[in-house]
């Protein structure tokens, strides 16, 4: 309806779309580093990732049907940061940390004062295009759940979506596929046109801006080993049926 009203608007002279580098799907097989004309293999099959997908479909309709617009698509890497609160941001406050079996992934982020930066920049200037956007640098899973001072609990991959679908089930954090999928294989986004094209240079690398969150909210604190214990056997009694979870 949106994008209806701006093709109809005589007015309208730009329009700038927050979207995810989700849509680039994780996978065994994904290249190492997506750039913007790589198209996905496989497209999501829900959640966020599949919503923008189709948001960025919509978008290129209504750029060939208004050519006098210039359209600026933004695929973001996953926000952190002091404040802002995501799936991701609730993986990694977990008192312990879920993690498949054999399986270390590559993740990038954006800080939220970057992200917020780049919308402005692209709204006040004409960069018309697609750009992915992510701090320099990459961070492991197991880097992260260091920094933040939490153990992990592997689990067997033929596992892992039936633990992300508890997860969920129970409030404890929002596991969707697609977010077990990116915490098993990861993803990388190639950001050269960002700075080559767009003239944007975020001002926190991915481990800054990882830092920041853990600085924010205190996370680096080793939890009592009593407190960890228990909720490994709660994780352990999923796995193998014999109970359910509890706070």
């Amino acid at each position: 309806q949106l994008l209806d009203a701006c093709q109809k608007s005589p007015t309208v002279r730009k329009l700038v779309v927050k979207s995810t580098s989700s849509v680039y799907v994780a996978g065994p097989k994904a290249p190492a580093m997506f750039t913007e004309e790589m198209e996905p293999k496989h497209a999501p099959t829900s959640g966020w990732a599949k919503d923008s997908v189709e948001v960025e479909a919509y978008v290129r309709g209504f750029a060939r049907r208004r050519p006098d617009v210039g359209v600026t698509t933004l695929r973001f890497a996953n926000f952190f940061g002091p404040r802002v609160q995501t799936p991701m941001t609730t993986y990694f406050s977990l008192p312990v940390i879920p993690v498949v079996l054999g399986f270390d992934a590559r993740l990038q982020f954006i800080h939220e004062d970057d992200g917020l930066d780049a919308l402005r920049r692209a709204t006040v200037e004409d960069h018309p295009g697609t750009f992915n956007v992510a701090g320099d640098g990459v961070i492991l899973v197991s880097q992260a759940a260091r920094r933040v001072g939490r153990p992990v609990f592997p689990i067997a991959s033929p596992f892992a979506f039936a633990v992300g679908a508890t997860f969920r089930r129970l409030g404890l954090a929002d596991f969707s596929p697609e977010q077990v999928r990116f915490l098993t294989y990861g993803r990388g986004i190639d950001t050269t046109r960002m700075r080559t094209e767009f003239g944007f240079v975020p001002q926190h690398t991915t481990p800054e801006t990882f830092d920041a969150f853990v600085e924010a909210h205190n996370l680096n604190r080793l939890l009592p080993a009593e407190r960890v214990e228990n909720i490994e056997d709660q994780l352990l009694s999923l796995l193998t049926g014999k109970g359910g979870a509890g706070a």
